[in-house]
């Protein structure tokens, strides 16, 4: 069984493989938006198209959620979340390294449930956190749960852990399987020349398959993320 290896700061332990590889997301996505950011053109071309095109998107996420009143306010947050989960998702897919203990070394920070709920957790504590900075702490109850009908109070309460759940677990499914599945067919090398080519076949196929779902589940998180918010700051949701 494939672990991961751990420090300590004092009584607090953390692992190291998903914080080493959370940094090296990070430095991944400042370091592309920095070069593709650099001698910015009136007429884009190239990388900079690229990266406008991205920054359009996302806002285009945003404004069919919250309006496009309220959109330029998540613009810079849409981007980086967006950014920061396309590539997370992606990098466990370059390689596999490991030590000869099968201690994981190299793996998708969101390959790991604890990274994606925190995730989702903070996204639920920002929307709610926004909903009583726009109707005031009464007003956003009365408007995000005290609302007709008044029985279903228990089911709108209950519905603030079953988002964050279902937003946190349905990316580390999605990218986990997607790493487990690489590792069974790299698993196939192993074991007979004879799977190499089909290994090959496969594994490619995949890589594929598991980069267009990495984009989708980054899209789904952001979409998401931006209905959630909107159904705290809209009164008419």
């Amino acid at each position: 069984m494939e672990s991961t290896w751990t420090f300590n700061i004092g009584p607090i332990p953390f692992d190291g493989t998903i914080t080493v590889m959370t940094c090296v997301t990070v430095l991944i996505v400042f370091g592309l938006v920095f070069w593709a950011s650099r001698n910015m053109q009136l007429k884009p071309k190239g990388k900079q198209n690229v990266l406008e095109w991205v920054v359009d998107f996302v806002n285009g996420v945003s404004k069919d959620n919250v309006g496009p009143h309220e959109a330029p306010r998540f613009a810079l947050m849409n981007f980086t979340l967006f950014s920061f989960l396309l590539i997370a998702n992606c990098i466990g897919l370059v390689t596999k390294i490991s030590t000869p203990g099968d201690v994981s070394l190299w793996k998708s920070p969101t390959a790991n449930p604890t990274v994606d709920l925190t995730l989702a957790l903070l996204v639920v504590v920002m929307s709610n956190t926004l909903g009583v900075q726009k109707f005031g702490f009464k007003g956003y109850l009365k408007v995000a749960f005290w609302k007709d009908p008044k029985g279903l109070l228990p089911m709108n309460i209950l519905e603030e852990f079953t988002n964050a759940l279902s937003l946190g677990l349905r990316l580390y499914g999605n990218i986990f399987a997607g790493e487990i599945m690489l590792g069974l067919i790299a698993g196939m090398i192993q074991s007979t020349m004879w799977m190499l080519p089909v290994a090959w076949i496969l594994e490619v196929a995949w890589i594929g398959f598991s980069l267009f779902i990495s984009a989708l589940q980054a899209y789904v998180f952001v979409l998401l993320t931006n209905l959630y918010i909107s159904h705290k700051i809209i009164a008419e949701h």
